[in-house]
């Protein structure tokens, strides 16, 4: 069995990481607001260090580790935005970073990495990826898992704790699932202080492992990532992430990648934030989910990431 991550792990994250990260801002849109007949809020994670919110778990990690388990550096499986933190990191700690990432990792994500120092390593998939991982873990480096670590979660659920401090009055949290991590270290901390809090988990088409595991009772791993919203490639949960999904969360709601391109350009022109499609999703989610917020409901929605390049957003735009 595993140990559960609790809320007092997230309370001592909070503490050890406070001099690193960002507190990022909270605030009301009268536009979504109106748009979904009820209160709405964003929780702009995107301005986070390095654009989302997987240098908290990151620096929690790495800060935990006693400097004979830093070893050779810091070593990460990622094709997104979890590769730049660890890059971030240990820069930030004068460590070495090595990443291991999918050679379908879009470059603006490969540059931004080796920007921050790192070195990258490329495999075929993001499996493939994982699998190679054990082998620099024998030869000297530090993992830091990009979800299924209980300092890494406990890490991402400080979100969890600003979002309770700036909207007091929250009756509802929609939030991406990746693998797990995010959603469990969010969904943990409101979930503790206040456990009548409304969590809701998204994901999208073709990056949607939580949702078929759910259903299947057991883990599901995909073949390939099929979706535009790329920092959902997970291939599979964990049973650790796939149970906390099934003990915290409401539902998880899967949107088509055109319903998170389509809420992207709605954020981007009446919010000015561009996020990328695996935060927009949770307006799509949130669309989606409308009939269950009154106008008595106070729903925030998870921007956790903008690290979408200028290419890719062309791109994708055919798709509305």
């Amino acid at each position: 069995m595993y140990e559960a991550l609790s809320l007092a792990q997230i309370q001592a994250a909070r503490q050890r990481i406070a001099p690193c990260v960002r507190r990022t801002p909270l605030t009301p849109s009268a536009t979504l607001s109106e748009r979904l007949r009820t209160n709405v809020y964003v929780k702009l994670e995107l301005f986070q260090k390095t654009g989302s919110f997987k240098v908290r778990g990151a620096f929690n990690k790495a800060l935990s580790l006693r400097p004979e388990e830093r070893g050779r550096g810091l070593v990460g499986v990622s094709g997104g935005n979890h590769a730049q933190a660890v890059a971030y990191v240990a820069r930030a700690l004068g460590l070495k970073a090595l990443l291991l990432m999918p050679e379908s990792t879009p470059r603006n994500y490969v540059d931004a990495t080796r920007g921050y120092g790192a070195e990258v390593k490329f495999a075929a998939n993001a499996s493939a990826a994982f699998a190679a991982v054990s082998e620099y873990e024998k030869d000297g480096w530090a993992y830091i898992h990009p979800f299924d670590d209980l300092l890494v979660m406990a890490g991402q659920g400080t979100a969890g704790l600003e979002i309770l401090e700036d909207a007091p009055q929250v009756t509802d949290v929609i939030v991406s699932i990746g693998g797990g991590g995010f959603m469990g270290g969010v969904a943990t901390a409101i979930k503790s202080l206040k456990p009548a809090v409304r969590v809701w988990g998204v994901e999208t088409e073709g990056a949607d492992c939580m949702s078929k595991s759910l259903a299947a009772g057991q883990i599901v791993t995909l073949d390939t990532i099929a979706s535009v919203a790329r920092t959902l490639g997970a291939p599979s949960p964990t049973e650790r992430t796939l149970e906390m999904a099934k003990r915290l969360l409401e539902s998880v709601t899967v949107v088509p990648d055109r319903e998170a391109v389509a809420a992207m350009k709605l954020i981007l022109e009446r919010m000015k934030v561009l996020t990328e499609p695996a935060a927009s999703c949770t307006l799509a989610a949130a669309e989606r989910l409308k009939d269950n917020f009154s106008s008595e409901r106070h729903v925030v929605l998870v921007f956790c990431g903008g690290n979408i390049s200028c290419e890719d957003f062309a791109r994708i735009q055919s798709m509305v």
